[in-house]
């Protein structure tokens, strides 16, 4: 398995969340993550953060301080035109990835 395999399904995850929602903060986006997936996926702060971070950098995301539901201040992230255009390779590269490993899995 490639190297960025791993961080490209981090970066796949938030995307899809980003593009399912409207802006979202970071926290947000770790409990979205984690009730649609059933508690089968988690998405560690200390993992996201640096992620969000290089995204905003690549221009897949946008970002806006703001105000959450509570009153603190965080900042709120966007799926930009280009993040849509990632999302998308990165989904078809993550099939191409569960497709090789479902046929290691089912070789006989």
């Amino acid at each position: 398995m490639a190297k960025n395999d791993l961080q490209g399904t981090l970066d796949l995850l938030v995307l899809k969340t980003l593009s399912q929602r409207s802006a979202m903060h970071g926290y947000g986006i770790v409990v979205h993550v984690q009730n649609v997936s059933d508690d089968l996926l988690k998405v560690e702060e200390g993992s996201l953060y640096p992620a969000l971070h290089r995204m905003e950098q690549n221009g897949w995301i946008g970002a806006e301080w703001g105000l959450t539901e509570t009153n603190r201040k965080a900042k709120f992230y966007k799926l930009t035109a280009a993040g849509r255009k990632q999302m998308r390779a990165a989904e078809e590269s993550f099939e191409q990835l569960v497709k090789g490993v479902r046929a290691i899995l089912h070789y006989a």
